[in-house]
This record gives C-alpha cells, structure tokens and sequence, in this order.
C-alpha cells in the first residue's frame, strides 16, 4: 500500500493521530522505496550528493559529513551524517529502484520533507513510505545514564 507524503503522522498534536508528549519521543523514521525512477539519475554520484545535501536542509537537519561511493558498472550508495541522525541510499538503476533510510532525532526535523525531495529530483514513478516514531523507553528517559568505561 502506498502513503503518501501528507499522511505521516510525526508531528505531535496533528489531529487523528496518537498524541505523543514530545519528551518521549527520540526521532522519527522514514523508510522509502522509490520505483520506477530515471536510471541516468540514480547512477549519478555528483547529481546524488546535491540531492542528498538539499534533502538534508529541507528536513531541517545539520549535515555533518556526506560519503558517496559509485559501483561498476553501475549504482550508488549514499549516506550523509546528520547532527540529528542519517540519510542513506542505495540505488539499482538496472531497475529503476532506490532505497532510502531517513532518521532525524528530535522533534524540529521533519524527514518526510526529506523524502519528498528525493521522490521528485529522482522522478519515481511510484514509491511507498513507511515512517514510525522512534520512542524513548521509560527505563531510559526516567534514569540518569553514564557512559561505559573504556577500561
């Protein structure tokens, strides 16, 4: 089943959706499938790096780092590091196919901005969305952690 772009539910106090206190809440998660896309695109490195740079700003995210790598005969992998989480992409141009992995923590981002800007630079034909909430268990938001020694 496809979803589109204005049915996620992230926001928190959207009406029809589980109001979730922001205090709960680690990030939002998007997963995408994008089908039938232009194949001279998803074999383009240069033209993917743009792409993933103007995803990242549209999501409200800070880019830290961004590696690219382009297989023979064809293909590219993507992942960009966010201060908030990540972006990844693997693409199939073969098939016309890419997968793509949106994850920003907080609740000032928005990934399924994110995902949009990948949907139309790549020109997908169809694609499906699946997006959750990433919730905080009460063990971890209610105790004081410390980090592990390195000893």
């Amino acid at each position: 089943m496809e979803q589109g772009f204005s049915d996620l539910h992230p926001n928190p106090g959207w009406g029809g959706m589980t109001t979730i206190e922001p205090t709960d809440m680690v990030g939002k998660h998007c997963i995408l499938e994008l089908y039938e896309c232009d194949t001279g695109l998803l074999d383009d490195e240069a033209f993917l790096r743009t792409t993933i740079t103007t995803a990242a700003k549209r999501a409200g995210a800070t880019l830290l780092n961004l590696i690219t790598h382009r297989f023979e005969p064809q293909g590219v992998t993507g992942l960009a590091l966010l201060a908030e989480s990540h972006i990844s992409i693997h693409t199939w141009p073969e098939s016309g196919y890419a997968a793509v992995d949106v994850f920003t923590c907080g609740d000032h981002t928005m990934p399924e901005q994110a995902c949009e800007v990948l949907r139309q630079e790549l020109k997908a034909g169809r694609h499906a969305l699946n997006s959750f909430l990433r919730e905080t268990p009460a063990a971890i938001a209610t105790s004081e952690r410390e980090p592990l020694s390195c000893d």
